[in-house]
């Protein structure tokens, strides 16, 4: 069979991961998992694909044109999992339907979102995720942040900040002002992009609460300081948007209570990207890269629309952005080098078995490899140095063991 070189290639969007960067990786992957368990969170574990009407339009999750659909053999439509949120609800409303207290989930999965080439995105990432299902408190929303944070100072990042808003402010203000869909669509674009010039001239037509419409041009630009809040409580009334307000002041001294608030921004000018958001919304980001590296928020709603109505509240790490952002900030992950090379004659094989044996069931990691009589010892310690070995035991002829640090 003729060899294609065009296989050796992957699609786009995605990648491999290999060598160094795949125990970085690794070790990124089981610190953040680490400090899940330590929190109290536990396993769950979903499939790759599901029905097509777990993430349809009505749960407000991934457009449907992102996403990538097949057919099983049934005719039914199933896509790969572009979010695991929806999952999570799926699985709370069938395996807990009977437990009325606090659950505690988390999940590593890779989930599939159709990008274009010209994005640069890959359309397969990584995600390590949390919930705290069956709490509504504002309690659980500043742990939530809590562990963000904790995962990202531990990771060995310095620079970065987690920007927290709520949904109910825009909601409750588009509300208040009128605006039909196309309006708000268009609204959300430009708050999205920081132009409150755009805002002002959506806005100068339409006949609304002047506070509100006050409170919308400025929204872009507003952080929840004193004096920001000040502003907007003594120009809107609407319940809905001062709840939201009040929930985030309480998130503030919850926050300020873990000592976490060096690396928080409160921005009531921020906008959840998934419809299914209806409280604190949150996303961290760094230098180096222009997605987000951590995201989440209270999703009250969602639970229902599998049967189980019960608030949730979750955070969500973008593996493969974190690793991007550590390389820019040039942040050193340290890798155990750990493996031992046992290099060995033929004539003592059962000698190099044995010493592989009690090695780990010491639980350090060894490989057999019997010794090439063409290749020299320094090939073998050049080899060890590729793969960031630990040792090289090297069993002679005699069955002396002579012991190389690589």
């Amino acid at each position: 069979m003729d060899f294609e070189p065009s296989l050796l290639f992957t699609p786009d969007g995605v990648r491999d991961v290999y060598g160094r960067e795949c125990r970085e990786y690794n070790v990124i992957r089981r610190m953040i998992r680490h400090e899940m368990e330590l929190y109290g969170f536990r396993d769950i574990k979903t499939p790759s694909y599901e029905f097509f009407d777990i993430f349809n339009k009505e749960r407000g999750t991934v457009p449907s044109n992102q996403m990538f659909k097949f057919f099983d053999r049934h005719n039914n439509t199933l896509v790969l999992r572009p979010d695991h949120t929806p999952q999570i609800a799926r699985c709370v409303a069938r395996y807990y339907a009977d437990e009325d207290m606090q659950l505690r989930l988390c999940y590593t999965g890779n989930t599939f979102i159709h990008n274009t080439s010209y994005q640069g995105k890959l359309s397969e990432t990584t995600q390590i995720g949390a919930e705290i299902i069956g709490d509504a408190s504002s309690d659980a929303d500043g742990e939530m942040l809590t562990l963000a944070i904790e995962c990202l100072k531990k990771s060995g990042l310095k620079d970065f900040s987690v920007d927290v808003g709520h949904a109910g402010v825009f909601r409750g203000l588009v509300r208040k002002a009128g605006l039909d869909i196309e309006e708000i669509k268009k609204l959300r674009h430009f708050i999205e992009n920081k132009n409150s010039h755009a805002v002002k001239e959506l806005l100068s037509e339409k006949s609304m609460d002047d506070g509100v419409r006050e409170v919308l041009i400025r929204l872009p630009e507003i952080f929840a300081d004193d004096d920001s809040l000040t502003f907007v409580k003594e120009r809107v009334s609407d319940e809905e948007t001062l709840a939201a307000i009040e929930r985030l002041e309480t998130i503030r001294d919850i926050l300020e209570g873990f000592n976490m608030l060096d690396h928080v921004t409160f921005d009531l000018g921020m906008l959840a990207k998934m419809d299914y958001y209806t409280g604190v919304i949150f996303k961290a980001y760094t230098f180096g890269t222009g997605e987000a590296i951590a995201s989440g928020g209270r999703y009250d709603d969602l639970m229902a629309q599998f049967g189980k109505d019960k608030p949730a509240v979750g955070v969500v790490f973008l593996l493969n952005s974190l690793m991007e952002a550590l390389a820019s900030e040039k942040v050193e992950v340290l890798t155990p080098d750990e493996d031992i090379l046992i290099l060995y004659r033929s004539t003592n094989r059962n000698v190099a078995i044995d010493l592989a044996k009690k090695l780990r069931d010491e639980g350090q990691p060894a490989f057999l490899m019997r010794k090439n009589a063409d290749l020299s010892l320094e090939e073998y310690k050049e080899y060890g140095k590729r793969r960031g070995l630990k040792e090289l035991r090297y069993i002679d002829d005699t069955g002396e063991i002579t012991v190389f640090n690589v």
